[in-house]
Formats: structure tokens, sequence, C-alpha cells
């Protein structure tokens, strides 16, 4: 047995595939034809699309190889990351070293641990001893790596990418084209089909709290959502610092309970180079089961969070009997909402007893998730794409599967949930794969350091290893 699973192990070490996708010219100058030089339309071998975690990871790669020329487009004024969720108590769920580089390539001068010694303050962060990294940190740490990259330009948005040998984009400033596009637009906030935002923000996704959290004052809220940024709005909802207390405070979910994440040392393996290529070999069937039996592996609450809101709620009613009034109310699921005058009804199923319930607010903040964000500009040649699920299919390259020539790459940077598991909205592979999505641009593959597979063993052994062990 034990020789079967050393026998594995080496075989998966020696596996070396070739890039599919990427063919790289003999010279490391952008190539341009005739009619690009006459218009002067710049060429890059990568342009990347969207510029939030995802795509700045493989942009502050890029930064450093001058032989790939690069450029990085995004409509936002300004590196923004969930700013309408910037809460005060929010802190970051992965540790410090799964930021934008770290992983791949430690010495970048992209690192978080740069930018705190860039600022003058690695020795107060130290002294600091966080136990959780405040996320507005995480944040800025993100727009400090955006605004040294030159090759990152904001305030323009990618209107239509088309393809004609090369990727040709038209932006609202100019048109380029490239021979490889990455595409990171990130999420969007997702919300039931019978929910709405309304006019007078009182019905509005959580990734708006922020701007609309003084509408909540003295009110009636119920927040919709068992997740973290479900508990996030609550704990700010009813913090002593909250300049804006509502009167009652509901928090429902459809979970049997609030629960928290697991963050133990096997989960975490999850989230790890390994075990995101076997997942990738799998199944869809498998892959959607894993998903949903490990759904808490990245869904779920912290613990640390928990315990604070917790602690919140005893001080309220033991301890200084003030407001907000709050209602957990877990095991129910929101079936339909309408508004009545001034009034929110909310009609919910208990799903243990199959009781109907009907709650009403004066405001609803729905923390139900997020989808990937519309791709629209690949209008032009989306059906050379192959899909499945509302997903661009990829290969193990991140490179989405089309009727395209060999080097002509469109990367799809957080936008393969169900085809690459957990992980893949996770920033603790971002650096992984920003680094596979460079060595496939540049024609090699494990460039790096080999790390150390998995102390588990994930796959099955082969009927040739199984033999040799007997």
């Amino acid at each position: 047995m034990w020789s079967a699973i050393s026998s594995s192990t080496a075989s998966i070490r020696g596996v070396i595939t070739t890039c599919r996708r990427i063919w790289r010219p003999p010279s490391h100058e952008p190539v341009t034809t005739k009619s690009q030089r006459e218009n002067d339309i710049m060429h890059y071998q990568c342009a990347g699309i969207g510029v939030g975690p995802s795509n700045l990871s493989l942009a502050s790669l890029l930064h450093d190889h001058a032989e790939i020329r690069n450029i990085f487009i995004d409509k936002k004024p300004k590196f923004s990351w969930h700013d309408g969720m910037r809460f005060p108590e929010a802190t970051l769920q992965v540790a410090i070293f799964k930021d934008l580089v770290t992983l791949a390539e430690p010495t970048s001068s992209f690192s978080f641990i740069s930018y705190l010694h860039s600022q003058g303050k690695i020795y107060h962060f130290l002294n600091a001893q966080f136990e959780s990294l405040p996320r507005r940190e995480f944040s800025n740490y993100f727009e400090w790596a955006c605004e040294r990259n030159a090759n990152i330009h904001l305030s323009e948005e990618v209107e239509r990418v088309g393809f004609d040998g090369v990727f040709t984009i038209e932006t609202t400033r100019r048109r380029i084209t490239a021979d490889n596009i990455s595409v990171g637009v990130g999420v969007e906030p997702k919300m039931p089909k019978f929910a709405r935002h309304s006019a007078d923000g009182t019905s509005f996704h959580v990734a708006d709290f922020i701007p609309n959290a003084g509408k909540c004052a003295g009110k009636s809220v119920v927040v919709v959502g068992g997740g973290q940024s479900g508990a996030e709005a609550v704990l700010a909802l009813i913090s002593e610092n909250c300049g804006h207390i509502p009167r009652q405070v509901c928090w429902i979910s459809s979970r049997d309970n609030f629960l928290p994440m697991d963050n133990s040392c096997f989960t975490n393996d999850y989230f790890t180079p390994g075990h995101s290529d076997y997942f990738f070999q799998q199944s869809r069937q498998s892959k959607a089961g894993f998903v949903e039996r490990n759904i808490l592996a990245s869904d779920g609450i912290s613990e640390r969070l928990l315990r604070q809101i917790y602690q919140r709620i005893y001080t309220l009613r033991f301890i200084d009997a003030s407001l907000p009034d709050i209602a957990l109310m877990p095991d129910r699921v929101v079936v339909q909402v309408a508004q009545d005058g001034t009034q929110w009804k909310l009609i919910v199923d208990h799903r243990t007893s199959g009781a109907r319930e009907i709650i009403g607010a004066d405001v609803v903040i729905w923390a139900t998730g997020f989808r990937s964000a519309r791709m629209d500009f690949l209008a032009p040649i989306l059906s050379r794409i192959q899909q499945h699920d509302g997903e661009l299919l990829i290969d193990d390259e991140f490179a989405a599967v089309w009727d395209g020539p060999p080097g002509r790459g469109i990367f799809v940077l957080n936008g393969a949930r169900r085809q690459r598991g957990l992980a893949d909205p996770n920033l603790s592979l971002t650096a992984w794969r920003s680094q596979r999505v460079v060595d496939c641009i540049r024609g090699v593959r494990n460039a790096g350091v080999a790390q150390i597979p998995s102390f588990v063993t994930w796959a099955a052994a082969s009927p040739a290893q199984n033999r040799k062990a007997v």
C-alpha cells in the first residue's frame, strides 16, 4: 500500500503538462501588423480586463517581466474592494501570506510585507499582534499595489473584445490588440428573483451597506443571510459605536444555526494547489457534491465574529438593557417579499416544521451572496467559447476552452467555482493561479520551486500501482 502511495506521489511530482493555449514567438518584442503600425494601435502579450484582486495579482507578477508587454484596464476611477462592506470590525479570513504574490514569488516587491515596510510601519504591525488582520488594511494594501503599477489603467471601460488573429479590444478611450486576455471582472451582488433594490434605499444588498446604513437608525431591520457578510452586517448594526442603531434587528438564515467556518488544518488543505488540480479532474457530479458537503470550509462565519455577536447581545440584554431588540431566526427561508406602504412584509417558511411566518420590517438587507459579474464585452466571441452551467469552461491553465488558435488564451480568473472548487473565489490560491497564467504566457510550466505534495493522498491509486503494491 505504502509503495503504491509513494509511487503515486512520485508520478504527481513528475507530471509536466504542455501548455496548450499559449504560443510564444522567438522574440519577446510585441508582434504588430503593418495596419497596426499605421494606425498606431498598441499591441500587448497580455491585456487584463478588470482590476480586482485576481487581475491585480497577475499584474503584480507580470510587473517584473519586462519581456511581456501587458496592460490592465478597469472602469473604476480608483481601486476598490467591496467598499460598500468596509465594516469597522471586519477582518481577513485568510493568512497574510495569501496576498497578491507571496505564495508564488516571495521576493516580489508587491507583497504585503513589502507594503508594510514601504509605509514604515512593519514594526508597529508586528507589535499590534492582530489576531485577525483588519480587512480595511488589506484593502489599503491592494490600493497601494494598484497605484504603483504603471501597467494598470483606471477610469477606462472595455466595451468589446473581438478576434482577428489577435484579440481586438475596444475601450472608452482607445483600441488595442493582444495575444492573450485575462478576464478578472470579479463578482456582483446576488439577490432572490422576488427581491429588489428599492428607490428609497430601504431594501438593498449588503454590498451597499455603508452608503445605506443611515436609513437603519431607529428602524426595524431584517438581515437575510447566515454567512460571513450577514454576520458582519448584524454586528455593525448592534455595535456600541454604531451611529445608526436600529430599534429592532432580525437575523434570518436558511442554515440550521449560525454556523462557524471550518478553519481546521486538514480542511485548509482544500485551499492548496494540489487539491485544486485534483478537484479539477473529477466529474461534474462529484464536484457539485463535494462543494455542497464542504460549504462551511469557505462560507461559514469566523468564530471570532460569532463570539463578538454573542457577547454584544449578552451586553445589550443583561448589562445595558438597551436597544436594539434582537431576534435570531435560523432554519428559515424567505420565499416572498412585498412592500406594504412604508413597510416590507417577508413571507418566511420554517424548514423543519413547514410553518409559515410573516415578518415586518422597515429595512431589508439581503446578504444573499454574489455571482460572477457579467462579461458582455465578450459577446463578439462568446459563441466560440464552450460554456456549462453559467461558466466559461476552462482548461488546467485557467484558459477558456474555445476554437481559437494556439497561443491565443482567454484566461478566466475567479470565474470557475464549479470547475475549480471552493478555493477559486478565495484569496488563498490567487498568487498560484496568477503564476500559472504567467508561466503559460512565457511558454513554461512549473518554473518556480516545486512544493512538497500534501500529507493527504487525495487521488486513488491506479491499477498499475495496485498491482505493484501486491
